[in-house]
């Protein structure tokens, strides 16, 4: 069997577009942020125990430790730069609350599932193992790999558009000093998100073409040529029993 090239064409990008959606949905890097933390003063003494004694160095101006925040759909990251300290935890407080998020998870786990069921369909409907694809199930496996990649795409923008503002805690004002203020920018997940949903689109538009049949050369006018089993046979060579029918793939 000649297998049609949208369909090879979806049914490699699907796949693939479906592990970056979920790599993308797992991983705690949909924004990241920076902020500096005073740890000292002038006059003051930073000390590290070792092995029961302590040293002081003395610091003429304030030290402050650069702190990396990131965040992600079910998880949050904080780690100290140039340094191994990193600890995550599951999202929560306002963030956790924002009715953004929520539908951003809903979105992406709805997609996460429509794409895994159109693969499915997709790769029942080519059936590498017989001579002729079932077009019309490929094509529905289709229509759920593109609705999933558009749902995706919806849930990546709704997050992009209010990055800075999902999980706003209007008590941590601007001039509170306990609370640094965070540079929230997009991070990694968001880009794999966007390139995964690309490739879902593109996979299931490929698979829809085969509701589109192949056009098949017209019917031989002599008994020797063959005949294309997708066109059925010719009305007017079907009337003859004597006649040898090779099955050609379109």
């Amino acid at each position: 069997m000649h297998t049609p090239a949208s369909m090879v064409m979806g049914i490699v990008f699907a796949p693939l577009g479906l592990v970056l959606v979920f790599t993308a949905a797992i991983t705690p890097q949909w924004r990241e942020g920076q902020a500096r933390l005073n740890i000292g003063g002038p006059g003051s003494y930073l000390r590290s125990g070792t092995k029961g004694q302590g040293t002081g160095v003395r610091s003429g101006s304030a030290e402050a430790l650069l702190l990396l925040r990131s965040d992600g759909l079910w998880e949050s990251c904080l780690q100290v730069e140039r340094s191994e300290l990193k600890q995550c935890w599951p999202v929560s407080g306002p963030y956790k609350r924002d009715s953004r998020v929520r539908l951003v998870q809903g979105l992406m786990l709805t997609s996460l599932f429509l794409c895994g069921v159109g693969i499915i369909l997709a790769c029942i409907g080519v059936r590498c193992w017989t001579d002729l694809p079932l077009r019309r199930v490929a094509a529905s496996g289709g229509i759920l790999v593109v609705t999933a990649g558009l749902l995706s795409l919806t849930g990546l923008g709704v997050y992009t558009h209010n990055l800075r503002r999902l999980g706003a805690d209007p008590s941590r004002g601007i001039g509170n000093p306990r609370f640094p203020q965070l540079s929230l920018n997009a991070a990694g997940s968001l880009y794999f998100g966007w390139l995964g949903s690309c490739l879902q689109v593109l996979g299931g538009t490929a698979l829809l073409l085969s509701f589109k049949r192949p056009r098949c050369p017209a019917c031989p006018p002599r008994q020797e040529q063959a005949v294309c089993p997708a066109c059925r046979s010719c009305p007017e060579l079907s009337s003859k029993t004597d006649m040898d029918v090779y099955e050609v793939s379109c």
